[in-house]
């Protein structure tokens, strides 16, 4: 079913996919997060960065977050705010708990950062987030493969930002005292430790035990930043696996690539209320 079909029928064929599954698979990208609340331009933004917007010019923190900031006490200023705001200043967000006790059991494959699903409950063995966390710092040179926790070091710093530095004394390290980058995807230095290639694993071994059951596969959000993530992928097991359906929810790039989907249904409809409706009896 595309996403021009009736509603009332997409409402139904997801319902009955639901019902039906023997497996669930997650894919979330930005748009997730983005219905969820957690908007990297809206007013949260602007109220949160209003220096940094007057200061640099910056318009929304996914391009601030390549600034080229003049000194190292600028740069990790305007990180922890950003850390502080993606990571640490929600909680679990609404929509993500609403997904976590509708699929409790279901494995999360997220190019997302900002760790929802582990706030929300889903557990951390059943979630395999591909690009990094906003929680953890690990090595600039990207070795060794170790990962450290920086909500510690965010907590201590926020209170001493001003006029959007920090104190040189507080430039973050890492226990060895080498310097620290970001653990995100943005070059051949991101750092795969052991958990990365555990969860890796374990979310191969799960499609592929379930690969030939009854497989519901819930895309959210998911553009064409990153599509050989999960989207692609994703495509591939709906035409791939024979008892397999995917879901799609994104209201900007609906429609599969491949063609020929045997159990495809596309929603651009909000995600919120598209919970809501198929939890009705």
């Amino acid at each position: 079913m595309t996403s021009t079909d009736s509603y009332s029928a997409r409402i139904e064929s997801l319902r009955q996919a639901i019902a039906e599954a023997d497996h669930i698979v997650i894919g979330a990208g930005a748009g997730l997060s983005t219905a969820a609340g957690l908007d990297y331009a809206g007013e949260d933004f602007r109220r949160e960065f209003a220096p940094w917007i007057e200061r640099y010019g910056i318009t929304d923190l996914y391009t601030a977050g390549f600034y080229p900031f003049e000194s190292q006490e600028e740069y990790w200023a305007f990180w922890a705010k950003h850390i502080w705001f993606c990571r640490y200043r929600t909680g679990a967000l609404p929509l993500y708990s609403k997904l976590a006790s509708m699929f409790p059991d279901a494995f999360v494959v997220t190019t997302n950062v900002d760790a929802q699903f582990l706030l929300a409950g889903f557990p951390a063995a059943n979630i395999f987030a591909t690009q990094g966390d906003y929680g953890c710092f690990q090595p600039a040179s990207g070795s060794p493969k170790k990962l450290v926790s920086n909500r510690e070091w965010v907590e201590k710093v926020l209170p001493r930002i001003n006029d959007c530095r920090i104190p040189t004394d507080m430039l973050p390290t890492m226990p060895d005292g080498s310097p620290v980058a970001m653990n995100l995807r943005v070059d051949d230095t991101f750092v795969e430790d052991f958990r990365w290639q555990q969860q890796a694993r374990r979310y191969t071994d799960f499609v592929g035990s379930a690969s030939q059951e009854r497989l519901l596969l819930l895309e959210f959000g998911i553009g064409y930043n990153t599509p050989g993530i999960i989207r692609l992928p994703f495509e591939q097991f709906a035409q791939k696996f024979p008892h397999t359906t995917l879901v799609r929810f994104n209201p900007n790039h609906p429609d599969p690539y491949l063609q020929d989907l045997p159990s495809f249904v596309a929603f651009t409809e909000d995600i919120n209320q598209i919970l809501n409706d198929i939890s009705k009896s």
